[in-house]
């Protein structure tokens, strides 16, 4: 019988309900259990993909080219598994299923209302996992905090599983302790309020789980406790980490995993003790690296760090997996001339250009490119990242000046990057948009087949311009070799120049297939050369 885990969230948001859920299924995964992590977002948008990443983050994608929030990415991660369409739901697409059934006459003339038919259709989400054999557990995260008018539906579809399922669904609530200076006192009356508010709403939480800065006493536990109707051992610490990835044995060591199993039924002393070596040696690297590399992030939404999440974990697991200290610089593109270009750039050991959509800051990314380009920086360029790289050959070595992309200028007489269309297109936001993962022949003895060790790759994509094929030859006869081709379209997918240390540009994103496990050969090799190995 199929578990169901909820994981809500009162009090504020960003309090880590991603993270906590991916913890989760990390150490029930580490004791043998099927696991799957799911995110319902209350928003009424279908997916994030038309969302501006400084309104959302990243906006991550999965093999199968759904575009997805970016706790999936945490997912992945944590669980060095793929994630895909049914694991991320909006609002928007439950209403979207709802009205197209109502259309066809599916609910045969009743009145279609939230409750039974959006409810229903919530429910039908969660448990089609469940219904598909492969999972023991199915860990579900409610976007938001509790008392949003948007998460309603959400948490009345809690109620109604905990009333069906009894021990088979359980809840966890993750609130915010704060701490008053002035006072100098942790307070639980947030906390208070937020079950009180889920209580009001029908869901007692089974377990809650106490986000702070500061150490949380025993006696604090036991009034959480007596207040909100939850056992004294079902009242967690997540205090402040060093990083994400020591929450899991965090969580390890405050027995959140046993109070799971024992309140879904389970006998403790019957199940495996989790096997976490393979992540603890992760994690001594990660917190034992003390020699600092030093990488700049060029792009144009650098000042929200979850713009660029998934960048930013697949460095920092390369970075550990090589025995340094990531230390990230972002420059905004849009601030990148050639006047400062080289007081940004020189101290950096190795740099992305990263991807992105728009005019905006484009031209910075060129700029720093050329820079890059002459100075033997090793350098990795991530789709739109990969289009500058071309763009920037274009002018600066095969002398045209005026080459361009018609994503930003379609009367351009020279175009590097063009719109091309295949048959597994799909319609994005006005126009063309290769989504989700595609194969990727490499050419045999180039750099990027030798980072990969192998010819034949698949990777995931987000973008609608390709690289123009009317300009290859020139291309590869000017020295950089279009060394990546998609073996079904014949589209450019990798770059390289022959005469740099490490110069590569790849129109898809490897930042989306990086976990803890099985970090990223890309990055891997980015920072390798990045400290002259």
């Amino acid at each position: 019988m199929t578990k169901y885990i909820f994981v809500t969230g009162g009090v504020a948001s960003s309090l880590g309900k991603g993270i906590l859920a991916a913890s989760l299924g990390n150490l029930l995964q580490a004791r043998g259990f099927r696991v799957t992590n799911q995110k319902f977002d209350p928003y009424i948008n279908i997916d994030p993909g038309t969302l501006n990443p400084y309104e959302h983050g990243e906006c991550y994608v999965t093999e199968d080219g759904h575009e997805a929030d970016l706790d999936l990415g945490h997912y992945e991660r944590f669980l060095d598994v793929h994630m895909h369409k049914s694991n991320n739901i909006t609002t928007g697409r439950i209403y979207q299923n709802v009205i197209r059934k109502e259309r066809k006459g599916d609910y045969l003339g009743k009145t279609v209302q939230v409750i039974p038919h959006i409810t229903d259709e919530i429910k039908r989400n969660v448990m089609a996992f469940g219904k598909t054999g492969d999972y023991d557990f199915v860990i579900t995260e409610i976007g938001g905090t509790v008392g949003d008018i948007e998460s309603l539906p959400y948490i009345e579809t809690v109620r109604q599983m905990k009333w069906e399922l009894g021990s088979d669904c359980l809840c966890i609530h993750l609130t915010y302790v704060p701490y008053l200076s002035a006072a100098k006192e942790l307070k639980t009356k947030p906390t208070q309020h937020s079950v009180k508010d889920l209580q009001q709403e029908g869901v007692q939480p089974d377990i809650i789980v106490l986000r702070t800065e500061h150490e949380i006493t025993d006696d604090m536990k036991r009034k959480v406790a007596l207040f909100c109707n939850v056992d004294v051992k079902a009242v967690i610490q997540s205090k402040d980490a060093s990083s994400i990835y020591r929450v899991p044995l965090n969580m390890l060591a405050e027995r959140l995993d046993e109070v799971v199993l024992e309140k879904t039924g389970f006998d403790i002393n019957q199940v495996p003790a989790p096997k976490m070596d393979d992540w603890n040696h992760f994690l001594h690297k990660l917190e034992n690296a003390s020699k600092p590399v030093c990488i700049a992030l060029v792009g144009k939404y650098v000042q929200l760090q979850d713009a660029y999440k998934s960048i930013h974990e697949a460095l920092i697991q390369a970075a550990a997996y090589n025995d340094r200290k990531l230390v990230l610089t972002s420059i905004l593109s849009d601030d990148v001339t050639e006047a400062n270009v080289a007081e940004l750039l020189k101290e950096q050991d190795g740099v992305i250009i990263a991807p992105g959509f728009g005019h905006r800051g484009f031209e910075g990314k060129v700029i720093a490119l050329q820079y890059l380009r002459e100075h033997g920086v090793p350098t990795l360029g991530v789709c739109l990242g990969m289009q500058a790289m071309a763009i920037e050959f274009a002018r600066n070595v095969l002398g045209q000046k005026d080459a361009n992309s018609m994503e930003f200028n379609e009367l351009t007489t020279h175009n590097v990057i063009d719109l091309m269309e295949d048959q597994k297109s799909m319609l994005n936001k006005g126009g063309t948009m290769r989504l989700g993962a595609y194969p990727c022949k490499l050419k045999k003895d180039s750099k990027v087949a030798a980072v990969y060790g192998k010819e034949l790759i698949e990777e995931r994509h987000r973008h609608r311009y390709e690289f123009n094929h009317k300009y290859l030859k020139d291309f590869e006869a000017a020295g950089m070799l279009c060394s990546g081709i998609n073996p079904d379209s014949g589209l450019v997918e990798v770059i390289e120049l022959k005469d740099h240390p490490w110069f590569i540009g790849v129109q898809y994103h490897p930042e989306y297939s990086s976990t803890v496990l099985h970090p990223h050969p890309l990055f891997l090799r980015l920072i390798q050369a990045a400290i002259g190995h």
